[in-house]
């Protein structure tokens, strides 16, 4: 793997789960040279379509800040845009099963280009990433 945050690498294995979900993307700093994503940096949360996701899984942009976090469809999203889901500054993230959201099902958190953190709710979601990404390791394993 090239690079740790490029979403489009990142949700391979999860493209078949990505139509379960609205997603909320806050926190967010990235590289991208294109026009037309349906995110940018003068906002400091969105809450995109599975449709819109996808658009912006097909345009490879790497994250070098940012917080993804999946949401069934069936679940009404309001955030608390003076606590919104982040990175920078929270030892939270650290942890496992610590979800940023109520009902999440997946979180990713790109921090600082450096690293990509996934966590799961769902162990077959956990099984999926860990069987196509065999260098990833458990997050109470890293150093």
């Amino acid at each position: 793997m090239p690079y740790h945050t490029y979403l489009n690498v990142i949700f391979e294995p999860l493209k078949d789960e990505i139509e379960k979900y609205n997603w909320i993307v806050t926190d967010l700093e990235f590289g991208f040279g294109g026009e037309d994503l349906p995110v940018d940096m003068e906002h400091d949360y969105f809450i995109l379509s599975a449709a819109d996701f996808k658009n912006l899984l097909g345009k490879n942009v790497q994250i070098w800040w940012g917080i993804i976090i999946a949401i069934p469809i069936d679940i009404e999203i309001q955030l608390d845009e003076d606590n919104l889901p982040c990175a920078e500054g929270n030892s939270l993230i650290w942890k496992n099963g610590n979800l940023q959201y109520p009902g999440a099902e997946i979180e990713v958190i790109c921090f600082d280009s450096s690293y990509t953190i996934v966590k799961f709710t769902k162990e077959e979601l956990s099984e999926k990433f860990a069987v196509y990404f065999n260098e990833a390791i458990a997050l109470e394993n890293f150093k």
